[in-house]
């Protein structure tokens, strides 16, 4: 196989890299689709050895290790061979060695480094840090799989600075690119570890948000709208930015999702700039008016178990607990008490699980229980704001979902939660998706 065909490698240096590896290494897609066979491996193994049963197994399964060798056919007969299996981006990497002592050595652990170092060098925009145009393609079309399988919104926020041409002509293109670091900057700030920040071009910038309506999307555009708005900026003064917001209507494409994103943003810049036009239009509109409550209602899946009975029992019942709410919020005028007495068994379940899941943390040793628990006090104050406002009758059912899917659930038990997964046995990566 030439070098030609690992088209998915941007980065002349990674093809370096693979070839002129000391082991045996082939790259394959996660269906055993070769990308890539070295001279090591080419010269010590057949390829067919690729399609047997003990490397398919593996492949199903990657790790970052085999210790037990498994028979492979070689170019000198049939050998017990050690495999080590890394997961790169999309594609996983085969280490093949027939020496237990080579095949687990720390240079392994320095090529995948160098891998992801140089994976992101080719996807991130050079000038800014955010991510380049050709990441988006990569990350959008996941996050719309993602989208329709498990039925969550996913929007785009398309930022534009205003008169940035001003910028250039008045102060120099060196001041210009400073302005655009900054400001990528104090978007980076203000919005979720889950939202991604891409480089469109120029003074262009996207937004992907996903699990994000276009009514929470209209929100995020605003603050980062204002934030920006009351910066100073070095050597500039202040600034604004105009903005479009889209969330994606299940069945369109990509180009036409962008597309009403782009036009939201014309229509901001045409109406006065400084300001966020929102396209209001989305799968969650579509899935509110066929299914009702039942589209909005937490799943609960045996991945999101970590290992520790109490942790897991009471994450369960948060899940029941919040469903139940969502239930009572669309049976509010009817039955105004159910409401109340849904919202507050969830409220002192959140408290007490927060205080219980603090005291296992801290008789494990968790080394970052202080930080996890800062999130926990953040988490319990929003859940107050929105105690407040429901008993003014100023909470939407979408609010609370918002609140419940997004920040506790996918933000705090699927991301934050993870990292103390490994000191009950479980995978900090078990169940991600």
């Amino acid at each position: 196989m030439s070098v030609n065909d690992a088209s998915w490698l941007s980065e002349t240096q990674i093809q370096d890299l693979f070839l002129k590896f000391p082991l045996a290494l082939a790259v394959l897609d996660p269906e055993g689709n070769v990308k890539l066979l070295n001279q090591r491996f080419t010269d010590s193994f057949d390829a067919t050895c690729l399609k047997t049963e003990p490397l398919l197994g593996i492949l199903r399964d990657p790790h970052d290790y085999t210790r037990a060798p498994i028979a492979l056919h070689c170019k000198d007969g049939t050998s017990p061979v050690f495999v080590r299996a890394v997961k790169v981006g999309g594609n996983i990497i085969l280490v093949l060695e027939k020496s237990a002592e080579i095949a687990f050595r720390s240079e392994l652990i320095e090529l995948r480094n160098r891998i992801v170092e140089l994976e992101k060098l080719s996807s991130t925009d050079r000038l800014t840090g955010a991510w380049n145009r050709t990441h988006f393609d990569k990350t959008t079309a996941i996050e719309l799989s993602r989208s329709v399988r498990y039925r969550q919104p996913v929007s785009l926020l398309l930022m534009d600075i205003d008169h940035f041409k001003q910028v250039n002509d008045t102060y120099g293109h060196d001041v210009g690119d400073r302005v655009l670091c900054e400001l990528v900057k104090i978007v980076r700030n203000n919005i979720r570890t889950s939202d991604m920040l891409f480089r469109w071009g120029g003074e262009e910038f996207v937004i992907l948000a996903p699990s994000t309506s276009f009514r929470a999307a209209a929100k995020l555009a605003e603050a980062l709208r204002s934030k920006v708005e009351r910066h100073e900026m070095d050597a500039v003064g202040n600034i604004t930015i105009s903005l479009g917001v889209a969330e994606h209507v299940s069945g369109e494409s990509e180009t036409t999702w962008f597309r009403r994103t782009d036009e939201a943003l014309y229509a901001a810049k045409n109406s006065g700039r400084n300001r966020a036009v929102v396209d209001q239009h989305g799968s969650s509109e579509l899935w509110f008016e066929s299914e009702g409550a039942a589209v909005l209602h937490l799943s609960w899946h045996e991945s999101y178990d970590c290992g520790e009975p109490t942790i897991d029992g009471e994450h369960r019942r948060l899940f029941e607990l919040a469903n139940a709410l969502i239930t009572a919020a669309f049976n509010r005028k009817s039955s105004p008490s159910e409401f109340d007495d849904a919202l507050q068994k969830l409220l002192a379940h959140i408290v007490q699980h927060f205080a219980d899941e603090e005291d296992i943390l801290a008789q494990h040793g968790y080394p970052e229980l202080e930080m996890h628990a800062q999130s926990h006090k953040r988490l319990v104050e929003r859940a107050m704001q929105l105690r407040d406002s429901a008993a003014t009758g100023g909470v939407t059912v979408g609010e609370l979902v918002d609140f419940l899917a997004d920040e506790v659930v996918t933000r705090h038990m699927l991301k934050a939660d993870r990292a103390f997964y490994p000191l009950f046995g479980r995978s900090a990566s078990s169940g991600a998706d």
